[in-house]
């Protein structure tokens, strides 16, 4: 067997042993940690981009269709747990790996010393991303779900400062009221199916009898309020404010991928049983009019805060809410749109958060809300004279012309105003709402989708413009701050990136597109992870999804 086969699982591994390998070193052994936490974070990196290419089908030999399956312990699907890689997963794996490096390379130059295990506890959080969005199951979704969310309690509370701690009392209590949900919606799922295999399912579930329908039904539905908590979406996301912005800034830049995973557990199990009819959460008109919702509301809370922070923080439930409105409208080519939307809007606000902690040290101090960063480390004025450079970096050549560059390229990306990847996903989304039907034959929703969205940008950048001219012009305080060259380099490899993704828009569309296509088919998935002589046969009363 080449080691080749065993790609599926390695994302999931390698974080899991370097921070289980790390809580082994105590915390004065700061670079051998740092060198763990490194080469994990870039084998991860490579291993992502590797199952892009295998989704690709890079690998023919290995792996046909592009699908990557892992059984672990050689126990077929549905009675085992498998991995499985597609197009749609190795995308997420990607960006989570970028996202990843970035906030790792931001937070060693002074994040990892708030508290005990910071390092473990990041990368046990990045493989309970990986492994939700690699995992073929909903028992061990939810088990992945688990892991992240234990992770991102002990990285939100590292540091301590009341504001930080109250937020991120409120953000646990939240999300165990969610994972409970969670857990009742996979009971439920499994007691009118008897399978928990998502690929197993989407064939049962056409079979079902009127009785077991109407609990899968409930389940599904329970189990959707659950995955829309985890989105951020409309009125589950009051807390995501306040935890976020609280957050240390390489942890909320970390956390933009976190929305993201509820994002994808609707379009991969609303895909898989789109065949039989997707229950209410899943359903289209649903997640339109609560897209719709959350992009409002977030909208207006961007023009409510004056913290750079809190401000990126209403930019992910913007991103939410464009990105559930436009899968909710549907229509031909409106995922692979979203895709790329949702992507470019990671890499947009994992930058955001790393240069606002930044951006609030041209502020003097007391006069911000760097003062809770300060506490939590139990750190002086930034200006005394006394206190080592190396706590605050040095100032760089040109550190003002880096930060306003770096801030308006954050607000062409997170409003979508060109030239930036954050515009292209909108116009994406926006071509895709009108198809080919002529515009006197256009719904009223594809106007206020339109609507929203337009208004959106233009709100987003008058308060980006308000909170610029403050912090950067209308000061007569303002200071230049110090940087460490590893706190400016992840900012601007992002919004590289970003440009990047305008420069190459037309192979990542293209792959994008391959992406929609195979969720609006999920025969090959189906067939892919149960194999040949393991699909439910029709004279067992299971249907056949196209």
């Amino acid at each position: 067997m080449s080691w080749l086969q065993h790609l599926p699982v390695l994302p999931v591994v390698i974080p899991l042993v370097a921070g289980a390998v790390m809580l082994l070193f105590a915390e004065s052994r700061r670079t051998t940690r740092t060198f763990i936490a490194l080469s994990a974070t870039l084998a991860n990196l490579a291993v992502a981009a590797l199952l892009v290419y295998v989704a690709n089908r890079g690998l023919p030999e290995i792996w046909p269709e592009g699908i990557a399956v892992y059984l672990l312990g050689g126990w077929e699907a549905p009675f085992g747990i498998v991995l499985v890689a597609d197009r749609l997963s190795a995308v997420m794996l990607m960006l989570t790996a970028v996202l990843a490096l970035a906030s790792l390379v931001y937070a060693l130059a002074r994040w990892k010393r708030m508290g005990p295990h910071f390092q473990s506890l990041f990368q046990f959080l990045i493989m309970g991303v990986n492994g939700a969005f690699l995992t073929g199951d909903l028992f061990n979704l939810f088990v992945f779900v688990e892991v992240l969310l234990a992770a991102s309690y002990g990285l939100l509370l590292h540091g301590l400062g009341a504001a930080r701690v109250k937020a991120g009392l409120h953000y646990i209590v939240i999300n165990l009221a969610a994972s409970l949900v969670f857990l009742i919606g996979v009971a439920l799922i499994y007691g009118a199916s008897g399978t928990l295999n998502m690929a197993d399912l989407a064939v049962r579930v056409p079979g079902l009898d009127d009785g077991d329908r109407i609990l899968f039904e409930a389940g599904a539905a329970i189990l959707g309020v659950a995955f829309l908590v985890k989105a951020g979406a409309w009125p589950l996301n009051f807390w995501l404010p306040a935890a976020y912005g609280a957050a240390a800034a390489p942890v909320a830049a970390a956390f933009s991928i976190l929305t993201k995973v509820g994002i994808y557990a609707l379009l991969r199990l609303g895909s898989l049983l789109s065949v039989s009819g997707a229950p209410a959460p899943f359903n289209d008109g649903w997640l339109f009019g609560i897209g719709m919702v959350t992009l409002a509301l977030g909208t207006a809370g961007m023009l409510s805060v004056q913290q750079p922070q809190r401000l990126a923080a209403y930019c992910v439930i913007v991103s939410a809410g464009t990105l559930l409105a436009a899968l909710g409208l549907g229509g031909e080519g409106m995922k692979g749109a979203a895709m790329f939307y949702l992507v470019s809007s990671v890499l947009a606000t994992g930058a955001f958060f790393m240069l606002s902690e930044m951006i609030e040290r041209t502020q003097r101090f007391g006069d911000n809300a760097i003062d809770v960063s300060l506490e939590s480390f139990g750190l002086d004025d930034p200006l005394d004279p006394d206190r080592p450079d190396e706590v605050v970096g040095i100032v760089l050549p040109a550190a003002m012309a880096f930060l306003g560059l770096s801030f308006v390229s954050c607000a062409l990306l997170v409003t979508g105003l060109p030239p930036l990847s954050g515009f292209v996903g909108k116009f994406m989304i926006l071509s895709a709402t009108l198809g080919t039907a002529p515009l006197e034959a256009v719904p009223a929703s594809t106007w206020a989708l339109w609507a929203a969205m337009l208004g959106s940008g233009l709100v987003g950048i008058i308060a980006l413009c308000r909170m610029g001219m403050r912090l950067f012009w209308s000061s007569d305080e303002i200071v230049t701050p110090r940087l460490h060259l590893t706190e400016a380099a992840p900012v601007a490899v992002l919004l590289l990136l970003s440009m990047g993704l305008t420069a190459g828009a037309g192979p990542a569309a293209n792959y994008l597109a391959l992406t929609e296509i195979s969720l609006s088919s999920p025969r090959i998935y189906i067939d892919a992870v149960l194999g040949n002589g393991l699909l439910s046969s029709p004279s067992n009363g299971a249907g056949e999804p196209e």
